[in-house]
């Protein structure tokens, strides 16, 4: 199995990357973050899954380990492959994710492109037996205070808190720590 993958992007798509790796570019199907991030000409390392089918290899990479383990609790959820996997961790962060599954609320996966209702409970169901509630809460970066007033303001707007919480963590990280532009961003998440 390939576990890792580092080269030279020589192509961006939207749902993918090429890296040229010993002389060979590699299709690599990765989040939309990883997309944005990476720039044509420079070094991407990439902690790879390889997906085999009868007529294809397919490889989907991450920029962090912990992506790459959640990727693989997803696909082992029924009805949900690595295409709708890999749409779920580019919607939603990792602590998103693991909020949901410690709040036990599946709205935030339902809202992901692809995935319905039921989708997101067995979503829901299967993490909840993977994921340690001790460990999520840990590992869960608190809220900033600007955050905690995007979540406020958009409630104000008539979202639900769920809806508002999942719009925060769909804010890019490189994103400006001021009140206007978080919410701005945040309201962008609703128009996709």
């Amino acid at each position: 199995m390939i576990a890792l993958v580092r080269g030279e992007v020589i192509e961006i798509g939207t749902d993918h990357v090429i890296l040229m790796v010993g002389g060979i570019g590699l299709r690599v199907f990765t989040t939309s973050s990883v997309c944005t991030e990476a720039r044509i000409g420079e070094n991407l390392l990439l902690h790879t899954y390889l997906v085999v089918r009868e007529d294809a290899l397919i490889l989907y990479g991450f920029d962090l380990i912990d992506s790459r383990d959640f990727f693989n609790l997803l696909i082992g959820v029924n009805g949900v492959g690595p295409r709708i996997a890999l749409s779920i961790l580019s919607t939603l962060s990792l602590d998103a994710i693991r909020r949901a599954v410690v709040q036990e609320q599946p709205e935030p996966f339902a809202r992901v492109p692809g995935v319905g209702r039921k989708t997101a409970q067995k979503i829901l169901l299967h993490l909840q037996d993977k994921i340690r509630t001790g460990e999520a809460m840990e590992s869960i970066s608190p809220l900033s205070d600007v955050d905690t007033d995007v979540i406020n303001a958009l409630a104000a707007l008539g979202y639900s808190i769920v809806e508002s919480q999942a719009a925060v963590q769909a804010i890019p990280r490189d994103t400006p720590l001021d009140l206007e532009t978080r919410l701005r961003i945040a309201l962008q998440y609703f128009t996709r």
